[in-house]
């Protein structure tokens, strides 16, 4: 069909995500290759965002993907694993094993990271009841912190303007301090990091009452926000808190999983085992939907006697299409040694966000892992001064988005906390990519300075 006329299906028809669609004309992206996209219009676009943190391989590799997929149709187009299985899903499941840290050798499929979430608040409550602590039923989270938006998933989320038009939603979530050290109380009674924010969960814990709670949920690198990261030792104060207290430690790597952070799993790069990890995203690097919990065996063990069901379950979960996509996607990130691409270049691409920082006033902090950075946005560089939920929509919507879009870059502008650039590209990335977005950000940002009358440059 003619671009216009699919732009017109588009406004009467497709109703978009996390959207404002009141006279929004719809991009169309009609092509990607390598860490390229482009329009209807033959523009081309640097995805430094990678499809919403999740394209690992780039957009290069859908022939070789979509014969895997193919072979898969002729021999078996779709099954449960609803009391019976398929290879394929038996493959993947053992491959994703190998690849995660300790003991989570199980692994449930579902087709998204809510699910992935959902599942895991499930798995936590039958394990504890198995265990004879039927009472543990409540969910420690961050603030700020994004886990999804299905019902239980939404609840985990600390996102108040996301929460507040579903509510009431699951009681019994109590949110604690994230890790962003920017802005930590701590960090700033003290002058350096004590790991209170940890202590927190404790005394949370503590307040419920450690004979309620059922499970504690982090993303290895805090997401919403802006890439909070962690004290290297923050995760593994979490985890020996979360033993003295019979409390499960959840690791949400919906996107820091499959090489995000220059490992297969995040918690693996912090040096900490959680009981139950979820995941989506990069397991098939959005070539098909799906994702998974994993789940350890100390976890499992008791919930695997023959007279127990783990009444919970998603048709398309393991769906063989999808799990041969990802069994195809794991391949060729060994095979292009993505990981190591990542490891590589991490400083470089560091190293080049903090020397935007240096020359465009507007940034206040950078931070971030791997292929997973933010630089946060202040009207004083100085004084850490932020703007106005008025101004921010000013700034990020009214026109960076927009502009940098013009420019040819894709990135996020996003304020959920305090106004942040998340910077996100595909794993296969390299220097010249990175150049070319950095040479972006010279443009606009000084633009960007003039508008809302920051100081220069």
């Amino acid at each position: 069909m003619a671009a216009t006329d699919l732009g017109a299906l588009a406004r009467e028809h497709l109703w978009m995500h996390f959207t404002r669609m009141g006279g929004y004309d719809v991009p169309l992206i009609v092509r990607g290759e390598g860490c390229y996209l482009e329009d209807h219009r033959g523009r081309r676009y640097l995805d430094a965002l990678a499809g919403l943190f999740s394209v690992n391989i780039g957009y290069s590799y859908g022939e070789e993907i979509g014969q895997a997929a193919l072979a898969q149709m002729r021999e078996l187009p779709f099954y449960t694993n609803w009391t019976y299985a398929h290879p394929r899903a038996v493959e993947l499941a053992a491959e994703v094993a190998s690849l995660a840290p300790g003991d989570l050798n199980r692994v449930f499929f579902v087709s998204g990271g809510s699910e992935a979430v959902e599942a895991a608040i499930k798995i936590a409550r039958e394990y504890h009841t198995a265990n004879g602590e039927p009472m543990r039923r409540k969910v420690i989270a961050r603030r700020i912190a994004y886990h999804g938006t299905t019902y239980g998933a939404l609840s985990l989320t600390g996102i108040t303007p996301l929460r507040t038009p579903f509510e009431p939603l699951m009681a019994g979530v109590r949110h604690v301090a994230n890790t962003n050290r920017y802005r930590c109380k701590y960090c700033a009674e003290h002058g350096s990091c004590t790991l209170a924010c940890a202590d927190e969960v404790a005394e949370a814990i503590e307040f419920e009452g450690p004979e309620t709670v059922s499970m504690v949920i982090m993303e290895p690198v805090q997401n919403a926000g802006g890439c909070f990261a962690p004290h290297p030792d923050y995760h593994r104060r979490v985890r020996e808190i979360c033993d003295a207290y019979g409390v499960l430690q959840v690791a949400d790597e919906v996107i820091c999983g499959f090489g995000r952070l220059g490992e297969w799993f995040g918690s693996l790069r912090y040096g900490y085992e959680p009981d139950l990890i979820t995941c989506a995203k990069g397991i098939t690097s959005a070539y098909a939907p799906m994702g998974a919990l994993l789940i350890s065996d100390r976890v499992a063990d008791g919930l695997l006697d023959a007279e127990r069901m783990f009444t919970h379950g998603v048709t398309f979960g393991g769906h063989p299409v999808a799990a041969a996509v990802a069994l195809k996607n794991i391949e060729i990130m060994e095979r292009l040694d993505v990981l190591g691409n990542v490891r590589a270049n991490e400083a470089y691409l560091r190293d080049a966000l903090l020397g935007l920082k240096e020359r465009h006033h507007l940034i206040g902090d950078v931070r971030g892992a791997g292929y997973f950075w933010a630089m946060e946005l202040v009207r004083d560089q100085a004084t850490r001064e932020t703007f106005t939920p008025e101004e921010c929509d000013v700034l990020l919507r009214d026109f960076l988005s927009p502009e940098l879009f013009k420019r040819g870059l894709l990135c996020r502008a996003d304020d959920r906390g305090d106004p942040v650039i998340q910077i996100s590209p595909p794993l296969i990335c390299g220097r010249e990519e990175i150049d070319a977005a950095v040479a972006v950000f010279d443009e606009v940002l000084p633009l960007a300075s003039a508008r809302m009358g920051t100081p220069g440059p």
